[in-house]
């Protein structure tokens, strides 16, 4: 541990699972306090006290509750000093085949549930004049992404866009607002939509990771290493970055010379 979180409040949402959890598990390690906020209470529960952490009771979808959660830390610690949007909704859907239902869920959780958490965390920091720092875990679809992610591609390019205009607007009352755009990551999340969608047996991250460089699908853990790092002070004054996260590089290819 290098306490690069100490005597820090830390609000973790969708910090029950995957990319969330780890963070949480790392933020602790760096001497953090930290809260988990989750829809499963049973299961958060659990994941909270195993932790040390406070668990917080919110459906990302659901406005009010996105604001409770924060207050609710706000009355437990008297502040939030970091803010991590790590819930994410990932049912497929095309552009052909995306329901109405299918998008506005997708808005709700991708978009509009990191939107108001921003807001209640941000309106906090503001009236103490304090500063902050926070992350939001985005993903590679935000470039294009494949035809199955329409309505989730969508919603993280929104994700980008509100990063770096909120990382733009809040820039000298000293809050930093960065993003992390992960790429195919080995979470339980992913697991469960590879089997529910592509029929996937108990191989198939073996099999997926053969055929990328590092012969493996990304942890959780490594991405929660560069969370906390965006969170601490250590990663200095950067803000407004959307940070490619990816054992592939957008934009490049392998090209073959014209015979």
């Amino acid at each position: 541990m290098s306490g690069l979180l100490a005597d820090r409040v830390v609000l973790v949402v969708g910090g029950t699972s995957g990319v969330g959890a780890a963070t949480a598990r790392v933020a602790r390690r760096e001497g953090a306090t930290v809260a988990v906020a989750g829809r499963r209470r049973e299961h958060g529960e659990k994941v909270a006290a195993d932790l040390g952490a406070l668990f917080v009771s919110c459906d990302v979808a659901d406005v009010e509750a996105c604001r409770t959660a924060v207050s609710t830390v706000l009355a437990e610690f008297g502040r939030v000093d970091g803010l991590v949007n790590a819930a994410g909704l990932t049912d497929r859907g095309s552009l052909l085949d995306t329901s109405p239902e299918l998008f506005d869920a997708h808005v709700a959780v991708n978009l509009r549930g990191p939107f108001f958490l921003m807001q209640a965390v941000v309106a906090d920091l503001v009236r103490r004049g304090e500063p902050g720092s926070i992350v939001n875990i985005g993903s590679e679809a935000a470039r294009g992404g494949a035809p199955e992610l329409s309505p989730y591609a969508a919603t993280r390019g929104g994700l980008a866009t509100l990063t770096r205009n909120a990382a733009h607007a809040h820039r000298f009352d000293r809050i930093r607002i960065n993003q992390l755009d992960i790429g195919w990551t080995a979470t339980e999340g992913e697991d469960a939509t590879q089997r529910r969608f592509h029929g996937a047996d108990d191989d198939w991250r073996a099999r997926a990771g053969a055929d990328l460089p590092a012969g493996r699908l990304a942890d959780p853990e490594d991405a929660a290493e560069m969370v906390v790092l965006l969170l601490s002070d250590r990663s200095g004054v950067v803000t407004g970055s959307v940070i490619d996260w990816d054992q592939q590089v957008p934009g490049a290819h392998d090209g073959k010379a014209l015979q």
